[in-house]
């Protein structure tokens, strides 16, 4: 072995000597907290001091915790509080699957082809902006004070985020897959069921995300402004008596039921497009 050789081997042995000493004195890295821990954690930190400073306070201007599920215990035993949940969920969920139903393939259209996008798309680009609220009084003209202008106002709330979450997720579709699709000879229909939905389902996914918020505001503005019933009837009239508990009773189902409803739309997105998850994933 010749001089030079011997000079590397012995910086090779001292690299890994030196690199092994380093290890040894090199602490375990910590595994990191779940998520869901710092979750529970800071909603508990939010709870105690709500009790806290919430006893300090006038009960016609706010409540705390306990006296919210003790005013939720008793709307539960007398059927209040079923009853209004079960009409509200009903236009909620009608009005949400009609926005999924239409809003989806309108996207995928706008998108897909240039006459429909140039026909439509300033339609559906005004509607997300203009402020649907407006249209209540009219809607309440048109279809009365019952079942079925809460499910417009719903729907009508829901279908633009998911229309245009659907249409620019098609915009972004990578060229190169549709000329392959063609390079296949592919009808169009093959390649917008094929190609471009698949490529698109993220897009769709946040756009119901979105929607879901939009759906519960709804839900409870269209109780505001019709019959007074359900979830936002319970609201108005613990507010017209000035019962702060009992009106935070309800705002809180419509909290818990729009995380509720946002969690399950991420688990059907882990479901449905598995490969952007992994993308997205934060280590």
């Amino acid at each position: 072995m010749s001089e030079t050789q011997v000079d590397v081997v012995e910086q090779v042995m001292t690299f890994n000597g030196g690199r092994t000493e380093r290890e040894k004195g090199e602490r375990p890295r910590r595994a990191p907290v779940p998520s869901w821990v710092i979750t529970v954690a800071a909603v508990v930190v939010f709870l105690a001091l709500w009790q806290l400073l919430g006893r300090h306070v006038n009960p016609m201007f706010g409540s705390y915790p306990t006296a919210i599920v003790a005013a939720g215990i008793d709307l539960a035993r007398s059927g209040r509080l079923a009853s209004a949940l079960s009409e509200s969920i009903q236009p909620f969920l009608l009005g949400y699957l009609l926005a999924i139903l239409i809003g989806i393939p309108l996207g995928l259209i706008l998108g897909r082809f240039r006459v429909m996008e140039a026909a439509l798309g300033i339609f559906v680009t005004g509607g997300y902006a203009m402020p649907l609220v407006a249209l209540v009084p009219l809607l309440i003209l048109w279809l009365g004070l019952g079942f079925a202008v809460k499910v417009a106002i719903i729907f009508l709330m829901s279908i633009f985020p998911i229309a245009i979450n659907t249409w620019l997720g098609v915009k972004v579709v990578p060229r190169t897959l549709i000329e392959v699709g063609r390079a296949f000879v592919a009808s169009d229909a093959v390649i917008l069921r094929r190609i471009v939905l698949p490529a698109t389902l993220p897009y769709i996914m946040a756009g119901l995300r979105l929607a879901v918020g939009r759906a519960v505001v709804a839900m409870v503005i269209a109780e505001f402004f019709t019959a007074i019933s359900g979830l936002g009837g319970i609201i108005i009239n613990a507010a017209n008596n000035f019962d702060t508990a009992t009106m935070f009773v309800p705002i809180m189902i419509v909290m818990v039921l729009a995380t509720g409803l946002n969690a399950l739309v991420g688990a059907i997105e882990r479901r449905v497009a598995p490969w952007q998850v992994e993308i997205s994933s934060r280590h």
